[in-house]
């Protein structure tokens, strides 16, 4: 297995078309590739075949790579409601609301979501694509 991750240098730089892109060009040479978003913070979603909701991105990524969508793919999936809170999405399900202070605080339960996600498509797929979060600066 292997894990490559695509980054940029701020947010909008076009790290989704390009994960989208090297998904499609895997699966055409026939390697069994997965998208993953580790934590995504948009409004826009997707509802995968589980009834989860995971990034519309990463939906179009897991399209591009001719799978069904699954919430493994964006196991942590923040939709911004006010200036500072959010919706806490956890592996497709809504399990809180809650500002930026007390997130920072619940940050250990959904890094064990992601590297639980991380695990489950490691043992599933050749590659694992993944995309970075705004920049590596931010």
């Amino acid at each position: 297995m292997t894990t490559l991750m695509v980054q940029g240098t701020t947010s909008d730089a076009g790290k989704s078309t390009l994960v989208t892109a090297l998904c499609r060009w895997l699966a055409r040479q026939g390697v069994a590739v997965a998208p993953f978003k580790p934590q995504n913070m948009a409004l826009n979603s997707a509802v995968t075949a589980d009834g989860g909701e995971i990034g519309r991105a990463q939906a179009v990524q897991a399209q591009a790579a001719g799978l069904a969508s699954h919430t493994d793919m964006n196991p942590v999936l923040l939709k911004p409601n006010s200036d500072t809170g959010a919706q806490v999405i956890i592996h497709g399900r809504a399990v809180t609301q809650m500002d930026a202070a007390a997130y920072h605080d619940y940050k250990r339960v959904a890094m064990q979501a992601v590297l639980e996600s991380h695990r489950r498509l490691s043992e599933r797929y050749q590659v694992v694509m993944v995309e970075g979060a705004g920049s590596p600066a931010e």
